[in-house]
């Protein structure tokens, strides 16, 4: 389904005072942000649109950008130090195993004085409404091993009190499905509070080398903006 244009008025509106000079999006899929004038985008995701439709059928017929860039959007290996003025990344965090991690590569990536524009879905308006809270000290381990250790762990939730399977082999199965289309997860759930405390501590943890400079619960998205220092 294209974005509600609610979405889209929040979205483009909260970008406009940030986003110029030359920048990236990673996983935009058939949801581009908004470009304001002066800011130029190029497009990044993991796998080829043609590739995207094969891995999430509930897309076809949707209108889908072609990445510009076929890159790990938590890793970026293919972008040089300080090589950006923005990134935008919108429903992408939450995918990430490891969102420190992530973060640390996009603050490699953006210059000095850029900004990171993010948007994750507010858990109580998603399907994550019945899943636990993502705590710091959690994101802290999965900093430490790239989230191998709590893998399982969400796997089993996502099945269950997102999927709705009940039993152990209808758990198995979805979980079998996920590993064999590729696809993945909301590792991570977040509402307006734990979020605001995962980018402080963020920042105090990765010694101020950041700042946020705006923090908007829009609809069913929490949206940020970080200015690198």
């Amino acid at each position: 389904m294209p974005l509600p244009p609610e979405i889209i008025e929040h979205r483009s509106r909260i970008a406009a005072p940030y986003l110029r000079g030359d920048g990236i999006e990673i996983g935009a899929l058939n949801a581009p942000t908004p470009m304001p004038p002066g800011a130029r985008v190029r497009y990044v995701d993991y796998v080829t649109a043609a590739e995207v439709r094969a891995q999430y059928p509930r897309l076809e017929g949707e209108a889908l950008v072609d990445a510009d860039v076929i890159d790990d959007g938590e890793r970026l290996t293919t972008f040089a130090d300080a090589s950006v003025d923005f990134i935008v990344a919108n429903h992408f965090l939450e995918h990430c195993e490891n969102p420190l991690g992530t973060l640390r590569t996009h603050l490699r990536v953006v210059r000095p004085g850029g900004f990171l524009y993010y948007a994750i879905p507010e858990m109580r308006s998603s399907s994550d409404s019945a899943r636990p809270l993502t705590g710091f000290e959690h994101v802290v381990a999965d900093e430490q091993d790239g989230g191998a250790a709590s893998r399982r762990e969400h796997l089993v939730e996502w099945a269950r009190l997102v999927c709705g399977e009940q039993g152990d082999d209808a758990v198995e199965r979805r979980i079998a499905d996920i590993a064999r289309r590729g696809v993945t997860i909301h590792y991570h759930v977040w509402d307006v509070n734990t979020w605001l405390e995962f980018l402080c501590r963020a920042r105090g943890r990765m010694g101020d080398v950041f700042e946020v400079k705006h923090l908007e619960l829009a609809g069913p998205e929490i949206v940020a903006v970080l200015r690198r220092s």
